[in-house]
């Protein structure tokens, strides 16, 4: 019987391992700590969901009635936790192993076609196929500048509250999700706060109308270049316009889709309020407590939060077999299968906008049925990877609008149903 490798046990570990054992197959599963959850064990203390708590589920597992709309970081901690005990995972999983190698088994076929040689801090074994589930929130960016900061830099992922901070004056790199948060926790904690704004991005409201904005019934009418109208629409009457706000860099692009869009309306609060102000020059270099900036201004700051997001790599994965575009890996299968590997597979390595969750059991389940069509096929090998190659495009994207990824699933879907009507299978297999 062939076994099953799946790496990491954050929430998009535990969906693949639910899916696969409830399909029979095999399954070991490496976690490096000692618990499930991944990063929503040391997330900062001031993170929440930004999307709503009926919407960003394991399927068939809702969150308790009693949590709020958007659910604190802890809350959802014990809510994955809460997933692994009720359907037995936590027993399943191999805690405090760390994964140091993933190799392709030597053959003459295509890579990874006869399997994957996996090694842990406890030991190795071959598997017939890898699920990667480690997500992308791991390795952080931080920007290289000339100079010497004389004060306190901390990463986002590093970062756990404003007890972490030196001084009181902070500057924030970055105005995604997690750098506006920050700036936030700063500002109400009545220090002083800049944030580093280069390029405009769309603020959208998590309310509309007393309710999550991803849960407004009549949007569903709408197709999904109408629901970004409206959604811009909705945002322009609620919070106004960047330039509204002083020093707030206006979006270039014209609709949500098609650049970066913020889940944040507390940081325009407080800008408005005063206790947040937006730089929009990039950092030139650094001369002890003083930054300065591309403009030619500078200013002095005690404590840096980099915002500046992660890096797409996998420590154990050599980088030579995974080609590259843009620093992210190329692949297929909405974002499944790593370009020119057989029988490896992405699971959380794409971030679709709106609830995660629900996307790692979606790409599991499709995992799974490639996992049976190697199955049965007449040499173990259905050569899915090469087959989608010839009829996809290669994606890079990480960030990557619903609609989009939606498309890309069923068009996976329909191309596999092709594949399987053609394919040559193993009549002793599917006997079985």
């Amino acid at each position: 019987m062939s076994t099953y490798c799946v790496i990491g046990a954050g929430a998009a570990g535990l969906s693949a391992l639910d899916v696969l054992t409830q399909r029979g197959f095999d399954v070991d599963c490496y976690e490096k700590s000692d618990r499930v959850g991944g990063h929503w064990n040391t997330d900062y203390d001031a993170l929440h969901l930004i999307t709503s708590r009926n919407q960003t589920i394991f399927e068939d597992f809702p969150m308790p009635g009693d949590y709020p709309h958007f659910p604190r970081r802890d809350q959802i901690r014990d809510y994955i936790a809460s997933f692994a005990k009720a359907r037995g995972h936590d027993k399943r999983i191999m805690f405090n192993t760390e994964v140091l190698s993933v190799t392709p088994v030597k053959t003459d076929g295509p890579v990874g076609s006869a399997g994957w040689n996996v090694t842990t801090s406890k030991g190795a074994g071959i598997y017939d196929g890898v699920l990667i589930a480690p997500g992308h929130l791991w390795h952080p960016k931080i920007p290289s500048v000339s100079g010497t900061f004389a004060g306190k830099q901390i990463h986002s992922s590093a970062y756990k509250n404003v007890g972490d901070i030196q001084g009181t004056r902070v500057l924030v790199v970055g105005a995604g999700n997690s750098g506006c948060d920050l700036a936030v926790d700063v500002a109400q904690h009545r220090l002083e706060a800049d944030v580093l704004i280069r390029h405009g991005a769309y603020f959208q409201p998590k309310m509309y109308f007393g309710r999550p904005r991803a849960e407004l019934d009549f949007m569903a009418e709408f197709s999904p270049s109408e629901q970004d109208l409206i959604a811009r629409l909705l945002a322009r009457v609620s919070i106004g316009q960047n330039t509204d706000y002083p020093g707030l860099p206006v979006p270039q692009h014209r609709a949500l889709a098609d650049g970066p869009a913020v889940v944040n309306d507390l940081l325009l609060y407080w800008i408005h309020h005063g206790r947040v102000g937006v730089i929009g020059q990039g950092i030139e270099r650094f001369d002890g407590h003083t930054v300065h900036f591309s403009d030619g201004s500078s200013k002095d700051y005690d404590t840096i939060l980099w915002a500046t997001g992660f890096h797409s790599s996998l420590p154990f994965l050599d980088d030579a077999l995974v080609p590259r575009r843009k620093g992210n890996p190329l692949r297929y299968a909405a974002g499944i299968i790593p370009q020119g590997l057989e029988k490896l597979y992405y699971i959380g390595m794409t971030a679709p906008r709106g609830p995660q969750i629900p996307v790692y059991g979606v790409q599991a389940k499709i995992v799974a049925r490639m996992i049976s069509m190697h199955e049965n096929a007449r040499d173990g090998d259905a050569g899915i990877a090469a087959y989608l190659r010839r009829l996809q495009e290669a994606d890079d994207r990480i960030d990557i609008p619903r609609d989009i990824w939606n498309d890309q699933i069923t068009d996976t879907g329909r191309l596999l149903d092709a594949f399987a009507a053609t394919a040559p299978a193993d009549p002793a297999k599917l006997a079985k």
